[in-house]
């Protein structure tokens, strides 16, 4: 499967990050593939303090955007987030959509991020409940006959959630994320190749990047590492699009190899 990876710099402005995303779906059509992968909070990203006011909110505008974005594309979007608003509470919700702009399956961030973080003779606090409920359901989807765990950000950091989604039958685990660049300097790398390594499955964590507000900067580095570790795709810093083929047979070969479910 042919699949596109996007770093992006999503602003407040929801229009101006759909127009960016338009332009590399196109590209990525272009190029053949499947599935278009992108970062946590893509939709619009607020700065921390309160919710974007561009809420998606079941069949209204925002949303419908968002559907638009596969059906005019003939592009699966599979693992990326917009603040959601459900049941009146807000949720970090991953859409999953395939190319005739049908739902895969929705994920609601469980894990919301939590830190403390000294920085010079300063510290830096971020505390994602302030804004979000959490969800409560992990979620798999399945995409051409490829199943596929659901997580965002901080869910990287659980480990009993992914090999659960393995012991399920997924192939491919994705981390749509926006890394804190100290946490990111620090983390980011050795997580998704740890997540992919001991679960001998890909993992695709698209990612954001820069500076987004006074409040928030992010890592990048989006990554694609195959079920041996290798890293396919580090992006580095900027927004870019990366297109990879991705052989599922390497799952079955690695987990031949070294046999960890046996």
């Amino acid at each position: 499967m042919k699949v596109a990876l996007l770093q992006m710099n999503s602003k407040l402005d929801y229009q101006e990050n759909l127009e960016f995303i338009r332009t590399k779906a196109k590209i990525a059509q272009d190029e053949g593939a499947r599935a278009l992968f992108l970062p946590e909070c893509f939709y619009s990203m607020s700065d921390g303090t309160k919710p974007t006011p561009y809420l998606v909110e079941e069949g209204n505008e925002h949303h419908q955007n968002i559907l638009s974005l596969a059906k005019d594309f003939k592009l699966a979007l599979i693992g990326g987030s917009a603040a959601t608003l459900l049941n009146g509470k807000v949720v970090n919700r991953a859409f999953n959509i395939d190319p005739q702009g049908h739902s895969l399956g929705n994920y609601d961030k469980m894990h919301l991020f939590s830190c403390d973080i000294k920085k010079e003779d300063s510290r830096k606090s971020i505390d994602e409940a302030d804004i979000y409920t959490p969800g409560n359901q992990p979620q798999m989807i399945e995409f051409e006959g490829i199943k596929m765990g659901m997580g965002i950000c901080f869910d990287l950091r659980y480990p009993e959630m992914a090999r659960d989604y393995v012991h399920q039958g997924a192939k491919l685990l994705t981390f749509s994320s926006a890394f804190t660049v100290p946490t990111g300097k620090a983390h980011w790398a050795t997580l998704v190749r740890a997540r992919a390594i001991e679960n001998q499955c890909f993992v695709v964590a698209a990612a954001q990047w820069g500076r987004h507000n006074e409040r928030i900067q992010t890592y990048g580095h989006s990554m694609i590492v195959d079920p041996w570790g290798e890293v396919l795709v580090e992006a580095g810093e900027g927004e870019s699009l990366h297109l990879v083929d991705l052989d599922f047979s390497r799952v079955e070969e690695v987990r031949r190899s070294v046999k960890v479910f046996s």
